[in-house]
Formats: structure tokens, sequence, C-alpha cells
């Protein structure tokens, strides 16, 4: 056991997936200690964040329940259970491996969970009792997940326009925000006036210490400091193009904000290099010719500085940016009754425990 040092055992740890992962744990004390550590759950973490995967669920129109496919660049496409939920949930945000999932039959109750780990929380009941009060089907319009390694902590945010029973939302905005430290569910009420489709709902990101979500107008990006309670807009590349035939979208880049635009030839993507100034940075464009009869279905769905995974009707794609190079990841072999695009997350690896 004393050939190699701690920090090289690690390293090797570091790399294997989790079911392989927690096996080692049985090996010996040394490892058991090593692999239960924080540090190693904040390294492994880093490691894994260089490996962005798409977690996507597939319905079929002969089945009630969901079927989970997890697309992986380094190890191809496996399946993903939340059967240890025990209840029939969808997929409402996920982040750096943990995913927040809200029941089918019973609405008003949320999940998260590490499907990697099979490790869940049940959140308390709010009392707030959303599910009556949120405009205008009874769900919260925003709902995000911020999971902080680095603090050990996570959230889960639901937000919505306030209604009273039989009259419409007069634009009240409700905000109500689940903290795993206390375990509690806190609330502040704003004005807004904001607009989300459903992709703009579906790609929150959580970066320095903040959700984002991109408007429906593609005007502003809607921020929330979790530390604050405070909204906040930040202002889109001033390249970025309007009109038919452009599609905006958000994503994390390696820990960085990311604005990427689709039109009927080019994908442009952004970083913002200066979060406090707001400065954007075109950092690539990619000709989209060779996918052509693809563009006006595609969406991107995770990132790294290296790759894009995008998902199609039926298809997820990986474009790698160093060699220029499009290839299939997975493809839907029967008739899939949402679009691919419809329900695919951004996921990574994790062992961040969610209980």
């Amino acid at each position: 056991m004393g050939i190699f040092p701690d920090e090289v055992i690690l390293q090797i740890l570091a790399r294997l997936p989790v079911k392989s992962l927690f096996k080692t744990k049985t090996v010996c004390k040394l490892w058991y200690r090593l692999v239960s550590d924080k540090y190693f759950v904040k390294l492994y973490h880093e490691v894994s964040s260089r490996n962005p995967m798409v977690l996507i669920e597939t319905s079929f129109s002969m089945e009630s329940k969901s079927s989970l496919i997890c697309v992986d660049n380094f190890r191809g496409v496996s399946e993903v259970s939340l059967g240890f939920l025990k209840d029939r949930v969808k997929i409402r945000a996920s982040c750096n491996g943990l995913l927040c999932c809200s029941s089918i039959p019973d609405k008003g109750v949320y999940y998260v969970c590490n499907p990697m780990t099979r490790v869940s929380k049940l959140l308390p009941r709010s009392r707030e009792r959303p599910v009556t009060r949120f405009y205008p089907d009874g769900e919260a319009t925003l709902v995000g997940l911020a999971c902080d390694v680095s603090r050990n902590k996570f959230n889960v945010v639901l937000a919505g326009y306030h209604r009273t029973f039989g009259h419409r939302t007069d634009g009240t905005f409700i905000c109500l925000i689940f903290d795993s430290d206390s375990n509690k569910w806190r609330k502040f009420v704003s004005h807004r006036e904001d607009h989300f489709t459903h992709m703009n709902k579906n790609q929150v990101v959580f970066v320095n210490g903040a959700l984002h979500w991109l408007t429906s107008t593609f005007s502003y990006i809607l921020t929330l400091n979790l530390d604050y309670d405070v909204w906040r807009k930040i202002s889109l590349p001033d390249e970025v193009s309007y009109g038919t035939g452009n599609r905006v979208y958000l994503l994390d880049s390696s820990g960085r904000l990311s604005l990427i635009q689709i039109s009927d030839a080019w994908m442009k993507i952004w970083v913002m290099e200066d979060y406090e100034k707001e400065l954007w940075h075109m950092v690539d464009g990619v000709s989209l010719l060779c996918i052509r009869g693809l563009v006006p279905g595609i969406f991107p769905i995770a990132q790294t500085g290296e790759c894009i995974f995008l998902a199609t009707h039926k298809q997820v794609l990986l474009y790698h940016r160093k060699g220029r190079v499009w290839k299939e990841m997975y493809s839907v072999k029967n008739s899939a009754t949402l679009p691919l695009w419809f329900s695919a997350h951004a996921f990574r690896s994790t062992i961040f425990p969610s209980d």
C-alpha cells in the first residue's frame, strides 16, 4: 500500500466511474478514508467537470414511465434509473451532478437526488403551498437548482407569478428558496414582468453564486443572487443578432456564463470574461453547413472549452471544437413522443451527497 503517495491514489480514484469508485471503499481502510474525505469530493467534482454529459428523459407512447439515458463522451451511452425515488417524477433542473425532480401524481412534492449514488432528499413542503398559488398552471414558472460543491450545500428555487383564486396574476413575483444547510424554505416577493419559454426555463445556469435564466425575448438574462436574494438583469453581447432564424441559448462553460447563438449557417459562442463588468468575449464561430438539414431543430445542451453536446429531435451530437469534427453519440430507434431536446439536461458525475 506504500508504493504510491496518497495524492497519486486520489488522482487515480478521481477518474473512476461512481459505481467502480464505491467498490474501492471496501478494498481497505485507507481507501475508504480517502474516498470519504471532503477534499476528495471536491477533487472528483473538478475532474468530472471536464467531462460533461447529457441526461435525457425519453418517454415512449406505449409506456407510462420514462427511461433515462446518460450520454457520456468517454463511456458512451448507459441507462440511469430514478426508481429509488419510488415515485413517478420529471426532472425540473440539473446542477453539478444533482437533479431536482417534481412528483407527477403529487404536485408540490420535490426531490433532490444524485442518480449515480442513488441518494435522495425529499424536500419539506413549503408553508406557502405553491401548487395552489402559482400562475398559470399551479407550478412554478422557474425551477432552479444550485449545487455549490465548494460550500457543501445546495439550494432549490421555485419562482412564479402569484394569483388569488379566480383572478389572473397582478405581476407579483414570489420566490421560494430551499437551503440545505437550514433544511428550510425562505421567501421574498418582487414585481416582475419577465416571460420564459420551455427551453428558457430548462436551461438555468448556476455560476458565480447565482442562478441565470434567459428571457423569451432574448432581451436580457435574469439572475438571482442566492447569498443576498437579489434579482439582477445582465445584458447579452452586443454582437447577438435578432430576428427570424436566430436562436439564443444559455449554458455553463467550465464555471463561466456562456451564450450560444444558432442561425441557419453558423453557431457562435460567447463566454463572459468579466462577470461584474458584464464583458463578453466571442470564443468560436462554427459553420453548420455540414449538418444543414438538422439546424432548425438543434439545441446546445452542455459544453466545455473542448466540446459541445447538442440535441435534435432524435439524436444527440457531439462537436469537437479543436478538430472541428461532428459525431453522433445517441439516436432514438423508435418513436419518442417528444423531441430529445425537450427533456435533455446538462449533467456530470459526482459523489456530492444530496441528503
